[in-house]
């Protein structure tokens, strides 16, 4: 599929969109316990928080999570007072992440004077993930680190390290940004993942395919401990106008098969299927209840299975 020409920018993004989710400042839009294979190897429970919070103030052609996002900056205690909530009506844990639709190191998103009681509402939990561009990793990383009494980890958003599809994502950072964080996470101890966009616009399935392979060997160059191989979606507006011009088709279940398939194999640290409405992306109901099956056991097994034979053929 050829680039396009199309001139992506904030504005157009912004002006494709639907509208936002009524939400409550003082409530996460959504939070759950879900089992993930750790590091060492444990399958364990992870809690995870969806804080509602300010808009990222990037404005990423793929990007459907500013539904559930306020204009402006919530108030200073808000963002420990929808953490408090959440914990009280979910199982205990001793893993957490935290997801506030955008940069947890964005001064303007999570204010530092929140961070002291946001260490005390995390006390007890063994490893705390958070989210962030590249652009926020630096010194503030390290000052949430030495106050927080758990392993911190952070996951960036590589997307694909495709050179001209990148800069079309309106992501504003390069690989090199991403390389940089990533060292700089590691020098310092900190444990980092990578999200790998399996086929982001402009490019066909196989090439979807192949650039989310190469994403996922350059994120594990880096130093990445973990990737997460995420289907892109349509549904956020600007991915939708794509569609219809032909910029843009949803990828196949097969396809994330096939790229989970190759991560696994390569052995050299976890990567999983992100599995949300995984639904969406498969084209026959005989088999899609085997084949989700088969994602969930190697997503946590970490080993490869024989695949799902169907004559749909997807």
């Amino acid at each position: 599929m050829k680039i396009s020409n199309l001139h992506i920018t904030n504005k157009w993004i912004v002006s494709s969109r639907g509208q936002k989710i009524d939400i409550d400042p003082h409530r996460p839009y959504s939070y759950l316990v879900e089992k993930e294979r750790m590091p060492d190897g444990e399958i364990e429970d992870v809690a995870t928080v969806f804080l509602t919070n300010k808009e990222c103030p990037f404005r990423c052609l793929m990007c459907d999570l500013w539904k559930n996002t306020t204009d402006g900056s919530v108030a200073v205690g808000a963002i420990p007072t929808q953490l408090e909530y959440a914990l009280e009506r979910m199982p205990t844990t001793k893993h957490i992440k935290l997801y506030n639709s955008g940069n947890f190191f964005d001064t303007k998103a999570i204010s530092p004077s929140d961070h002291k009681v946001l260490v005390d509402v995390l006390h007890g939990f063994e490893t705390v993930l958070v989210e962030s561009h590249p652009k926020f990793i630096d010194r503030r990383v390290m000052d949430f680190r030495d106050k927080l009494n758990a392993n911190l980890q952070v996951a960036i958003g590589l997307e694909t390290i495709h050179q001209q599809v990148l800069p079309k994502l309106n992501k504003q950072m390069t690989i090199e940004d991403f390389r940089r964080s990533v060292q700089f996470l590691e020098k310092n101890d900190i444990l980092s993942r990578a999200f790998i966009l399996l086929r982001p616009p402009f490019l066909s399935e196989l090439e979807g395919i192949a650039w989310a392979k190469k994403s996922i060997d350059f994120a594990f160059d880096c130093g990445v401990e973990c990737c997460v191989v995420i289907p892109t979606r349509s549904g956020n507006g600007a991915l939708d106008l794509m569609e219809k011009e032909g910029f843009f088709h949803e990828p196949k279940i097969s396809s994330l098969e096939e790229v989970l398939d190759y991560g696994i194999a390569l052995n050299r640290s976890r990567v999983f299927a992100d599995l949300w409405d995984l639904k969406g992306f498969s084209s026959c109901d005989q088999c899609f209840t085997t084949r989700k099956d088969r994602l969930e056991r190697m997503n946590l097994n970490q080993q490869f299975e024989v695949k799902v034979s169907c004559e749909c053929k997807p």
